[in-house]
């Protein structure tokens, strides 16, 4: 059996293990810059606010009871961590899903004792956290991902917080003929389209479907969808993540901007971020294209938006030299006179780093300057992986940089840094 172990709205949870008087209260968490709500608590939900919902669209009834936080990536990210080692004191094998869920294997327990061992692990992260989880067991990831829907949704298991599902029980048909097809994992919005054109709408119809007619209308992840859901182990986490073929890296700025600085400090800012993206899934990239523009929302004010894409001399990884592209296609963007509101890259033409093929046209790179920056970008993203984020920069920016992200309702980093531990009162 495997379980899916996934946190309780995960952001407003990290907030209110250090404030627990936001506990019982509507509380919200933007993105970026304050833009939209990204998470939300179950009271925040009950007041009809939306995922994504943009702050200034919140009636004013609604914002006078929400409290609305920005983003502490590095306080949930620290949190996910210590969330993930409560885990492995329940199974050595656990596999990192993202920041809010991992699957754990319990492979070899009787399944009798699993609902029992599902508490005790809930009650074991909630005690050493403060996260609240829910756990869903199954023979299979597709139909665990279904057990922990269940088990933070549905009447009957809500309550417990765990739900077990086997592969022919009543209990997994009964589900699963309610539970629509594009709700499932690894269905797509124009995946489940397509399958209700055919008359699939429900993941039990999905299940009774032929393997084999489904892979040779979609794909062969799909066809092992179905077998999952028969309880046939057949997908892996690497089946649901492939690489991708396009890296973008863009953000809004804290305020407009007419600095050339602030453009190429944030440009920096990103290209070393994909760079670190593209090390992750082993690829290269071959062009940059990097592009700038104005907020089109105000009118009042020119309006410019332009993009290039710089060829690179060979693929590459190193971040050092996306920035150089990224720079030089700045140079050539830049114009005088505007108000700049965003600014971004996009990494085009990926390939496998392992069976890259050279060409005629490179600049050919010596075998020891190759080793030395695959060791140089490595060292970096191993110490910005352990020491946080950010240790480790090409270029320090600036103080009161206009492109740094707005966080006006950030709360404390109270894990990460020591100026921002909770002061206790005695």
């Amino acid at each position: 059996m495997i379980a899916l172990v996934d946190c309780n709205n995960f952001y407003v949870s990290c907030e209110r293990v250090f404030n627990p008087t936001l506990e019982g209260r509507p509380v919200g968490v933007l993105s970026n810059n304050d833009g939209c709500v990204v998470a939300r608590s179950n009271e925040l939900k009950a007041l009809g606010v939306e995922m994504g919902t943009a702050m200034h669209l919140l009636p004013p009834f609604i914002r006078r009871q929400a409290i609305l936080l920005s983003s502490n990536y590095a306080l949930y990210g620290d949190m996910s961590r210590r969330v993930t080692e409560a885990l492995t004191e329940f199974s050595p094998d656990v596999e990192v899903y993202s920041i809010d869920e991992s699957f754990v294997g319990f492979h070899g327990f009787e399944p009798a004792t699993l609902e029992a061992y599902g508490q005790k692990l809930r009650q074991t992260v909630r005690q050493w956290t403060g996260i609240p989880v829910s756990v869903g067991f199954a023979p299979t990831r597709v139909l665990a991902k279904v057990a922990n829907h269940a088990a933070k949704k549905h009447p009957g298991y809500q309550e417990q917080g765990v739900c077990l599902l086997t592969a022919d029980s009543h209990a997994t048909q009964a589900l699963l003929k309610q539970l629509p097809v594009t709700e499932l994992w690894g269905i797509a919005r124009r995946t489940g389209e397509r399958l209700r054109v055919m008359g699939i709408d429900t993941a039990w119809q999905l299940r009774e479907a032929d393997p084999k007619h489904i892979r040779r209308h979609f794909s062969v992840v799909q066809e092992r969808i179905v077998w999952e859901l028969r309880g046939q182990p057949a997908i892996q986490l690497d089946d649901m993540s492939q690489p991708k073929q396009q890296i973008m890296v863009s953000r809004s700025f804290g305020r407009l901007t007419s600095s050339p600085h602030d453009l190429r400090e944030a440009l920096r800012q990103h290209a070393a971020r994909a760079g670190e993206k593209l090390r992750k899934q082993h690829s290269v990239t071959s062009a940059v294209m990097v592009f700038v523009r104005t907020n089109a929302f105000r009118q009042d004010l020119p309006q410019y938006r332009n993009r290039v894409v710089v060829t690179l001399e060979r693929p590459t990884d190193d971040s050092r030299e996306l920035i150089h592209a990224a720079i030089q296609g700045l140079r050539q963007l830049w114009r005088k006179g505007y108000a700049y509101h965003k600014a971004g890259i996009m990494l085009l033409d990926l390939s496998p780093k392992a069976n890259r093929q050279l060409t005629l046209t490179e600049t050919p790179q010596t075998e020891e300057e190759a080793r030395r920056s695959e060791r140089l970008m490595a060292t970096v993203d191993k110490l910005n992986r352990e020491l946080g984020r950010g240790t480790i920069q090409l270029g320090l920016p600036r103080v009161g940089n206009a492109w740094t992200l707005r966080a006006e309702h950030r709360t404390p980093r109270y894990t990460t840094r020591w100026e921002e531990l909770v002061n206790v009162k005695l």
